[in-house]
């Protein structure tokens, strides 16, 4: 290579190296301090890409558990109110019992007939004012049932107010398959449960009423029991997508994270030749001084 001042090419190819490696060590050094192998697109293209669905994913796993115990939460509240309805009809069966014996006179029984009343109204009311974040849950509104023909009504979400069925949403997706399913609450108003106009004022009629309340209680069983395997279902469902966002956590990470052993290498070899490109560099920009000597010489 020929002595020449215009063009210093040893301290361009310097620079250029220099530029190079203290670029790369720019990376290394925002890769360790964000903890990110993929910090923009220019990384990996593909992995940002597959990165951004993961977490979109992974974020709506998370709200899909936080759905399904809101379901929890709701299905609590109805078996928590007939559990009192059990006990209220439990007490109904007990004064239908005194009642239908012979030992008491007609005042009297109109006495027990009158506790018996208050029990079938408070059963009602119940039914009626229990809620869960104003959806009404045993008054009929979530039995999946026309409350004219009674026929079977499908879940309908395009008003304001969804009709049907309750409708848990708790997948990625929108696939009935996988992704959601419907919990019924069938009516527990005391008509509902077949206590319409039954009373206790006569002997008679305490002996028919018993036959309605085993009816009855079977009925609030029915309910609590279908409550409860939905509720199971729930919990395993929670347990499923907890599963599912956590390995699709890990693959997110395989693709995302920086390994910092890896990358600490390539920090310190980026360092070194970031170092030695500088000195090299100070050595070329010295050259052009030895053909001041000659020419001064």
């Amino acid at each position: 290579m020929s002595l020449v001042i215009n063009h210093n090419l040893m301290a361009m190819n310097a620079a250029r190296n220099l530029t190079g490696h203290y670029g790369e060590l720019a990376v290394s050094t925002r890769r360790l301090s964000s903890g990110l192998r993929v910090g923009n697109a220019a990384d990996d293209a593909a992995g940002l890409a597959i990165r951004e669905l993961m977490r979109a994913d992974i974020a709506s796993l998370h709200q899909g558990v936080r759905n399904a115990n809101d379901a929890i939460s709701m299905i609590q509240t109805a078996d928590g109110a007939l559990q009192v309805i059990d006990e209220k009809l439990i007490r109904m069966k007990e004064l239908a019992v005194q009642a239908a014996t012979g030992t008491y006179n007609s005042d009297q029984r109109m006495i027990i007939d009158s506790e018996y009343q208050a029990m079938a109204s408070e059963i009602t009311r119940i039914a009626n004012a229990t809620d869960f974040n104003g959806i009404h849950m045993l008054n009929g509104s979530l039995a999946g049932l026309d409350p004219t023909t009674q026929e079977a009504i499908e879940h309908n979400g395009e008003g304001l107010n969804p009709t049907g069925p309750v409708k848990i949403h708790f997948g990625t997706g929108n696939d009935s398959a996988e992704d959601y399913y419907y919990i019924t609450v069938n009516n527990s108003t005391s008509s509902a449960l077949g206590l319409a106009n039954s009373h206790i004022s006569t002997q008679r009629a305490a002996q028919l009423a018993l036959e309605s309340l085993q009816q009855a209680i079977i009925s609030k069983d029915k309910i609590r029991a279908n409550l409860g395997a939905m509720q199971n279902r729930l919990e395993n469902t929670i347990t499923n997508l907890t599963i599912q966002a956590e390995n699709m956590q890990s693959a997110e990470s395989r693709i995302s994270d920086v390994d910092v052993a890896t990358e600490m290498t390539e920090f310190v070899r980026q360092q070194i030749l970031s170092q030695s490109a500088v000195a090299m560099l100070a050595q070329a920009n010295s050259l052009p001084r030895m053909a001041m000597q000659l020419i001064g010489g």
